[in-house]
């Protein structure tokens, strides 16, 4: 199960405000979308939500199934089957795709009371995920996202996703720098990994292709901190008919 409730979120980064009272509720299974302008807050809350530690709540809470988890360490979110995909993924020299993937599998093990992995199962679990996700074999040995293209490292985070089997998956901005190839290869693993499973889904973007892919069943605009429009997959092609300028007039005709 992995159900997220963020109530009367207020977020700042220094002095400034940024988050401005969200409320947002994402269930297990669930496949929703947060779209908005450049600088609305979306990349924010994603990070908040995994506990950046330069960010302070400053009102509100989030609670994930159940537990109040606004306090609690990126670690400790992570163990109790929170994931998130980056915008940008960080290089990590000199550790291999490998050592790292078996370390993510180990934590999430010892988090759950379970023993570490064999290093045959390991193997076993790896290329049934890679497969899945479309990642070549030859991966496992290259320095964690050294070199990598911005495609190849998307799909290193959909490996990773694919491997812990999170209760919960915040993607942001995935489709960030992705050619159409790319897209839809990272996009198509996203559809894998959440068919079989009722793993919640909460995908941000400004760009709606992605979403004639994933096909999310809520959309939430984000505009300057808050969310101030929902409904369903329609949102998707007015926003990609009309642009967001009617979104600045409809929250200005309403202040």
């Amino acid at each position: 199960m992995g159900e997220l409730q963020i109530k009367n979120l207020h977020v700042s980064a220094g002095e400034k405000q940024i988050l401005k009272g969200v409320d947002l509720h994402v269930r297990p299974g669930e496949f929703r979308a947060l779209m908005g302008p450049n600088g609305s807050g979306k990349s924010t809350l994603a990070n908040v939500i995994m506990g950046h530690p330069n960010l302070e709540v400053t009102e509100g809470q989030i609670l994930f199934n159940g537990e109040d988890i606004t306090e609690a360490d990126p670690d400790e979110r992570a163990r109790a089957g929170l994931f998130m995909a980056f915008q940008y993924p960080v290089a990590i020299p000199g550790v291999t795709v490998a050592k790292y993937l078996r370390m993510v599998v180990n934590a999430h093990r010892e988090g759950r009371g379970e023993p570490a992995i064999s290093l045959k199962d390991f193997r076993k679990t790896v290329e049934a995920a890679m497969q899945l996700t479309n990642v070549p074999k030859e991966f496992s040995s290259r320095y964690l996202n050294d070199g990598f293209s911005g495609g190849e490292k998307k799909r290193m985070e959909m490996l990773q996703l694919a491997l812990t089997q999170p209760s919960l998956a915040v993607l942001d901005e995935t489709d960030s720098g992705l050619d159409i190839d790319a897209l839809n290869t990272v996009a198509n693993a996203v559809n894998s990994i959440s068919q079989d499973s009722d793993m919640g889904v909460l995908i941000i973007t400004h760009y709606q292709r992605i979403l004639h892919i994933v096909k999310p069943q809520f959309v939430h605009i984000m505009f300057e901190g808050r969310i101030v429009k929902e409904g369903g997959p329609e949102l998707v092609e007015l926003l990609e008919q009309k642009g967001y300028g009617w979104i600045r007039d409809e929250v200005a005709a309403a202040a």
